[in-house]
């Protein structure tokens, strides 16, 4: 999953990629408005940390646009300005959700999985398909009931796949959902992570269907598909 941090308070943009690199995610960072609003309509993001206070376009203005645009990425607004009124508009804005600073991290990090898991459709905090559960919280993966040890790249991936589970998910939509702006995008390793996978969580987890990418197994998956 990717994330982009728009927050032009540098301490603060440092603290919160981070603690949301460590969490799993890949994360893209914009330190004024202009450059946020690039990021935002060329890149692909699962969810955006959006300061209203940016340089050169403010936050608000930027999220109307966003909206304007048909941009539906979740928005997770932190901002100094806290009171009812304001936190009333960022939401008519198109804000998903509203957090003033000072914040603890590990709220932010808690809204931001929450933010995802309600895009997909997720309403429990774990996901599950056949014997494989992913804990976003802990960021731990686990095969029956034992925990394996997954790279952050090989993490990143089968979270987006479980996210969208009995779906065909194409190799583009992967690699742009598991890499950072500044990452090499080599095609082939995403073949590599995929073949690892297969070793630490079961041949069978994860399908090849062939000219169109991947697919997540298990009955979870099925049920959550329809088939």
């Amino acid at each position: 999953m990717r994330v982009l941090v728009a927050e032009d308070e540098r301490a603060l943009a440092e603290q919160l990629e981070l603690a949301l690199t460590a969490a799993g995610y890949a994360v893209d960072g914009a330190a004024d408005g202009p450059r946020a609003d690039f990021l935002a309509r060329t890149e692909t993001y699962d969810a955006v940390l959006l300061d209203l206070g940016l340089p050169g376009i403010d936050g608000l203005t930027l999220l109307g646009r966003w909206r304007e645009a048909g941009l539906d990425v979740p928005v997770l607004v932190l901002t100094a300005r806290g009171s009812w009124s304001e936190r009333v508009l960022g939401i008519d804005s198109g804000a998903d959700d509203y957090l003033a600073k000072p914040y603890r991290i590990e709220e932010v990090l808690a809204r931001v999985r929450a933010l995802i898991r309600r895009a997909h459709g997720h309403a429990q905090p774990e996901l599950r398909c056949g014997d494989v559960t992913l804990d976003r919280a802990r960021a731990q993966v686990t095969v029956r009931g034992t925990a394996v040890a997954l790279t952050s790249h090989e993490y990143r991936l089968l979270a987006y796949l479980m996210h969208h589970p009995g779906r065909v998910v194409s190799r583009q939509a992967l690699t742009e959902h598991i890499y950072a702006q500044d990452c090499d995008r080599d095609s082939n390793t995403l073949e590599v992570f995929v073949a690892r996978l297969r070793r630490k969580l079961g041949a069978s987890v994860i399908e090849t269907v062939r000219g169109l990418g991947y697919r997540i197994t298990g009955v979870a998956a099925k049920q959550a598909s329809g088939t």
